[in-house]
């Protein structure tokens, strides 16, 4: 498997999707987020972050550009709006969070070439035409694309999670 698709229609969805990842990441994880404004890409880490048991919530590092949280592994959680150009992401120093934890980071898609090959990428797209009346809220796709061998088992694994639970 390299990718999956999922459907999310509040905030609460896309945390539960979030932390079956946070839940099943390895030390070294790099994982890409990818969707335009308010899609959702700090509540998917704020799951994430919940699935590796930090103790405080994740908040968009928009201003920081990269904030660390301590739970079972350490999430290193970077924003990428705010840099004009790739080698600035380049300078972050990517490679160093990755040898102590997680790395998660927004706006991916403005420094694709600062990223090592294997990796997962998540788009997040939202679709205002699929409403959700009950809940008020707009449906959002959530693709996680695996791209090398650890993704995939990461990926299978957060599928089966998933599947053993309702979303």
């Amino acid at each position: 498997m390299d990718h999956l698709t999922l459907t999310s229609r509040t905030s609460d969805d896309t945390r539960h999707i979030g932390r079956a990842l946070g839940r099943h990441t390895q030390p070294g994880d790099l994982i890409l987020l990818i969707g335009g404004l308010g899609a959702g890409k700090t509540t998917l880490t704020q799951g994430i972050a919940q699935g590796l048991d930090t103790a405080e919530p994740a908040r968009s590092p928009t201003f920081v550009l990269v904030a660390q949280y301590q739970g079972r592994l350490t999430l290193y959680h970077a924003d990428l709006y705010r840099v004009d150009n790739p080698l600035e992401a380049l300078e972050l120093g990517f490679e160093e969070f990755l040898e102590n934890g997680v790395c998660v980071i927004e706006w991916a898609e403005k420094a694709p070439e600062a990223f090592p090959q294997d990796r997962m990428e998540i788009h997040i797209a939202t679709n205002k035409d699929e409403m959700h009346l009950e809940r008020s809220g707009w449906a959002r796709h959530i693709t996680l694309t695996a791209h090398g061998p650890r993704y995939q088992a990461l990926l299978a694994a957060v599928a089966s999670a998933l599947k053993m639970q309702e979303l």
